[in-house]
């Protein structure tokens, strides 16, 4: 998906590629830019048809709606903003699909509860400089979001170090891809 004007986007890549996407005006709300998207979505490239994903704190469902565009089997998108979440409905309307479910929620609350079922891929996107990052981490692992082949896609403004990030898990991870674009650290941890 690449930003084209104030507050959309369009998709980047497979069966809605073109796709503009509109979003409201909310505070801490930063669309993943197209460049970033890019890259993370040629990381998963070969694994991520037919797989679920989890996107926490969607935003303008830039990455929900890109994930949907490529073949995702289900994506499920919590937003707690009321103006992203109607934003994020009428831009599912639009694409028609019963295979993205968009919950008006708190991501921290909604994780609190134990799931029933895996991941395969976790976004989390959270707003800067709110320490949610490690709390979100820990709570995907201790409420059965994620197992063995799990991968989590983690923006944030620092460099996530495996070192400070592995003892919130369960389970042994490996951060496997890491860059940086502008401000925004990005990795892509593998669930060993």
């Amino acid at each position: 998906m690449k930003l084209i004007a104030n507050n959309s986007f369009k998709i980047i890549s497979g069966k809605y590629r073109g796709r503009k996407c509109n979003f409201p005006d909310v505070d801490g709300l930063r669309p993943t830019t197209g460049k970033v998207r890019e890259t993370l979505f040629n990381w998963i490239a070969f694994e991520s048809h037919n797989k679920t994903y989890l996107d926490l704190f969607s935003g303008s469902g830039a990455l929900s709606f890109e994930a949907l565009s490529r073949g995702a089997k289900k994506v499920i998108s919590i937003e707690k903003n009321s103006s992203a979440f109607k934003s994020l409905e009428k831009n599912r309307k639009i694409f028609g699909s019963n295979r993205i479910e968009i919950i008006n929620h708190d991501s921290l609350k909604y994780l609190s509860t134990k799931s029933d079922r895996n991941f395969d891929f976790v976004f989390l996107d959270p707003p800067f400089n709110q320490s949610i990052i490690n709390k979100a981490l820990k709570l995907l692992s201790s409420g059965s979001y994620i197992n063995s082949g799990s991968k989590v896609y983690i923006e944030s403004e620092y460099k996530i170090l495996e070192s400070d990030v592995s003892e919130l898990f369960l389970e042994k991870i490996n951060i496997i891809k890491q860059k940086k674009s502008g401000q925004v650290h990005y990795c892509l941890i593998e669930i060993l």
